[in-house]
């Protein structure tokens, strides 16, 4: 049998078992929340809960990081690719709601739905083999955990990206302070403190995405994904930056927060979450009085975590980044806002947060310096 016989038998049947992956995805019975598949020379994470947006829960973090660490050491895969079911959503987030039942009666999953995630969230970050993440639909949370630390980024016309935490009384976590200061001028800042959402392109734009593939063009990229052999980081920005040339959706469009950008670092370049509010009141242009509002919205003791967090994440690595933020999602487990916040957004859907303390002014500097002391042995380790 010729070479090209067997490399085209082979192209097949990783075709055929990327076709079997997607017949389970569509599957009417009862499906686990995470699908882990050898396809080809590709290990295949599927994130298999569409109708809940793919929410991550423990038992996925507890499927996910063993069969990570398998592939990683296995010389017969050489890339990992991670993708969601469906196609509203990659991963919409944590599940918040049961992390939050949990804390209320002093339930274990309140400690270990972090810990667990948060080291899943570390050994993306150090995956030793090209990790690819194929971000369409919602990406926001935990979803953005599984994702952003990874070697690439796919975005499509459907990808929806937010950190909105503030929103519900806790904190960019599962990595934000370390990739958020990261982006360019205040950029992160602004996306951490706001929850603003970027949508398609710009989310590539903001440095959030490493490419940008049109939705139709994802099956056939995933196809040519799996069948590369032994290939290097290089080869697979080549044939990521092939379908990305043949990408023409919004490419015309500006990014949607371009015209804002020198306002951006002007407007939230305050050393305090007092002085960023104080500088949008003071600018008094429609974009500094929707930011201002928005903020007013928000947690004030999560504002507060946050800027601080992202000031310290700057010069840290990610998994310190991480031992940090395991502090403070133990802080908001011991407080208020983050089970209020839920109600209101998630539970009850009432919008209407009764945040304590309810202003900037109360928020003390003690409280907050107090989120980021050391657990001792109860602290985040590797």
């Amino acid at each position: 049998m010729s070479l090209t016989t067997l490399t085209s038998a082979y192209r097949l049947r990783s075709f055929y078992r990327l076709q079997r992956i997607q017949g389970h995805m569509m599957s009417s019975q009862v499906d686990p929340g995470v699908l882990l598949e050898k396809v080809g020379n590709a290990g295949v994470i599927t994130i298999n809960r569409p109708k809940v947006l793919n929410a991550l829960n423990l038992t996925m973090i507890r499927q996910i990081a063993p069969q990570l660490q398998q592939w990683e050491n296995d010389n017969e895969t050489h890339i990992v690719i991670i993708r969601g079911a469906g196609r509203k959503a990659f991963c919409a987030g944590g599940d918040i709601r049961a992390v939050t039942e949990a804390g209320k009666v002093g339930g274990p999953l309140a400690v270990d739905f972090f810990r667990e995630e948060y080291i899943l969230n570390n050994a993306i970050g150090t995956c030793k083999k090209p990790y690819i993440a194929l971000i369409e639909g919602i990406t926001m949370g935990g979803g953005v955990g599984l994702s952003v630390h990874g070697r690439f980024r796919v975005a499509t016309e459907k990808t929806l990206f937010a950190m909105p935490e503030t929103a519900i009384g806790l904190f960019p976590d599962v990595g934000g302070g370390y990739f958020l200061p990261r982006l360019q001028g205040k950029l992160g800042l602004f996306l951490a403190l706001t929850g603003f959402r970027l949508k398609g392109r710009d989310v590539q734009r903001a440095g959030v995405a490493t490419h940008f593939v049109e939705s139709k063009k994802i099956p056939e990229l995933e196809k040519e994904l799996v069948c590369l052999k032994s290939p290097r980081a290089e080869d697979i920005s080549a044939v990521l930056d092939s379908f990305q040339n043949q990408s023409t959706v919004d490419s015309e469009k500006l990014f949607v927060l371009d015209k804002h950008m020198s306002d951006i670092d002007r407007l939230f370049s305050s050393s305090s979450v007092e002085g960023i509010v104080q500088n949008l009141k003071a600018d008094g242009s429609e974009f500094a009085k929707k930011q201002a509002e928005t903020l007013s919205r928000m947690s004030p003791t999560s504002l507060k975590i946050t800027h601080k967090q992202l000031q310290a994440g700057a010069s840290l690595s990610l998994q310190d980044v991480l031992v940090m933020e395991y502090r403070l999602s133990q802080a908001c487990m011991r407080g208020h806002d983050f089970y209020e916040g839920v109600r209101a957004v998630l539970v009850d859907k009432d919008q209407s947060p009764k945040w304590s303390p309810s202003t900037l002014e109360e928020v003390s500097e003690q409280s907050v310096d107090q989120c980021f002391s050391s657990l001792g042995e109860r602290d985040l380790t590797f």
